[in-house]
């Protein structure tokens, strides 16, 4: 990671890693949730998917992850969001856009899987998921996480320390996004159109990846009740 942040502060002439505060990636998770612009609260979306599909929860999942792997590509939706005007200068309206996309995706596939989207735990493990199945293996092993995103779900507890150490792990995926972003935007420069399809190509694989990590994770929770019941 910080080879490929030289790497790119040399392409550009400068550094461009953002300085963002660990909250930051909180607040949008708040924003996503409650919903934003065009984009309704999660309980919402979700009942409106739900409904849709014959109250049919996997189909509305699957319908979710579709609906938002779209949004996500449509550089001009994400862009245009609502409430991007908070974000710091120094991060992509794009970036912060496909974030919003996407945690609004895992929370809505949380809601539908029978989830409290309003407990902390179910809030730092939307959050890990956004970290992606790789990146939260690394971390478990690594033992800067303590478990996966199910076990942070179901947690007895809630951990205040973990808010913060998932919250600074989110923004240090964000600001990878935002270094990124401008190793396209700079290669757009030079060939046209480059950046924007390749740019859409990617928020909309790494949105459906997100989903996918999301349905395989969040196992629901009503059916995991019932198996202990039992």
């Amino acid at each position: 990671m910080g080879l490929m942040k030289d790497q790119v502060a040399k392409a550009t002439g400068k550094h461009v890693v953002p300085n963002l505060a660990a909250n930051y990636v909180r607040s949008v998770l708040d924003m996503a949730i409650d919903g934003i612009g065009p984009l309704k609260p999660v309980v919402e979306t979700a009942g409106a998917k739900l409904a849709a599909n014959g109250g049919d929860v996997e189909r509305a999942i699957t319908a979710l992850v579709r609906s938002h792997t779209s949004l996500a590509g449509l550089q001009g939706f994400v862009t245009n969001l609502g409430g991007i005007a908070l974000a710091p200068a120094t991060v992509p309206a794009n970036v912060v856009g496909v974030t919003l996309v996407q945690c609004h995706l895992v929370a809505g596939i949380a809601h539908l899987r029978g989830y409290d989207i309003e407990d902390p735990r179910v809030r730092n493990a939307t959050l890990a998921v956004m970290l992606g199945e790789d990146t939260v293996k690394d971390m478990i092993k690594g033992k800067r996480l303590p478990s996966s995103p199910m076990a942070l779900a179901t947690s007895p507890v809630h951990d205040p320390v973990l808010d913060e150490r998932i919250a600074k792990e989110v923004t240090s995926e964000l600001v990878g996004r935002t270094i990124g972003r401008r190793a396209l935007m700079l290669a757009g420069k030079k060939i046209p159109l480059l950046g924007g399809v390749v740019g859409a190509s990617a928020d909309g694989f790494g949105t459906w990846q997100v989903g996918r990590y999301a349905q395989s994770e969040l196992k629901d929770r009503r059916r995991v009740n019932d198996s202990v019941r039992r």
